[in-house]
């Protein structure tokens, strides 16, 4: 007797949690962002630090009541995670993929008008020098890159942004593609500095800097770098913003040790 094969379920007949799995609902996290008040959030939140509710309704301009409410959609997306200190939460963004999706969209995303002096101070403060997610950005972030470029510290990349290639990154992946390494008098002139690199994770990455146009880094080698700005007074970090204002004692260490002048 003949046995006919069988046929492959239909979807409308699979029963969920199977396994199978339709493409990405990239609309769900979209409509977590279509608000700005939640995007003002995260923007608060990318800099790594985690941040009371009432600080956040502050920065986005809402009331207690409303920014629970976002921060609880926020949560339930996976887009935060909640510590819980004391009598108080602090809010923070769930990881570095998050940080990047925030970097991607401010490079696609057009410039807010100024209307304040208040506004425009601000502005200036981020283009500076400003924490992305757990590394330096702005134009501290891609002169350290472009320094450690010319000293062949690092090889691999020349720091430029090129459109075109932006294209190649959508399809390999952000941030990945162009094989920047660190050299032997790139690992040498670290030790010496006094960083130590972060384990169990890449040493180099980096990202499009939205406000320069340009590569910084990221991965061990920038979070070291911020870390030791902060252990030598270097940099302090706004209250407020993601913002790190360079100190005299840094200005004064950014000459002798990266050649970096104002």
């Amino acid at each position: 007797m003949s046995t006919a094969a069988a046929s492959p379920p239909s979807p409308e007949t699979t029963a969920p949690g199977t396994g199978n799995r339709g493409d990405a609902d990239i609309a769900a996290v979209g409509s977590l962002l279509a608000d700005p008040s939640r995007c003002r959030v995260l923007m608060a939140l990318n800099d790594g630090r985690a941040l009371p509710a009432s600080l956040l309704a502050t920065e986005a301009g809402v009331t207690p009541a409303t920014i629970s409410s976002h921060l609880g959609k926020l949560l339930a997306a996976g887009l935060l995670t909640v510590e819980q200190h004391g009598r108080n939460r602090y809010y923070r963004l769930s990881g570095p993929k998050v940080g990047q999706l925030i970097e991607v969209l401010a490079q696609l995303a057009p410039a807010q008008p100024i209307r304040s002096l208040r506004q425009g101070t601000r502005a200036h403060a981020l283009r500076e020098g400003r924490v992305c997610y757990d590394h330096l950005a702005g134009r501290l972030g891609v002169a350290l890159m472009r320094v450690m470029l010319d000293a062949e510290q690092l090889t691999g990349g020349d720091g430029t942004f090129d459109p075109d290639q932006a294209e190649h990154d959508k399809r390999v992946g952000y941030g990945h593609d162009v094989d920047y390494r660190l050299t032997a008098d790139g690992y040498a002139f670290l030790a010496g500095f006094g960083i130590v690199l972060p384990p169990r994770r890449p040493v180099i990455r980096y990202c499009v800097d939205w406000s320069e146009q340009r590569h910084h880094l990221a991965g061990g080698v920038g979070r070291g770098l911020l870390a030791r700005f902060i252990e030598l007074g270097w940099v302090h970090r706004s209250k407020t913003t993601r913002a790190v204002h360079i100190t005299d004692t840094g200005r004064a260490g950014l000459r002798d040790v990266f050649g970096i002048h104002d």
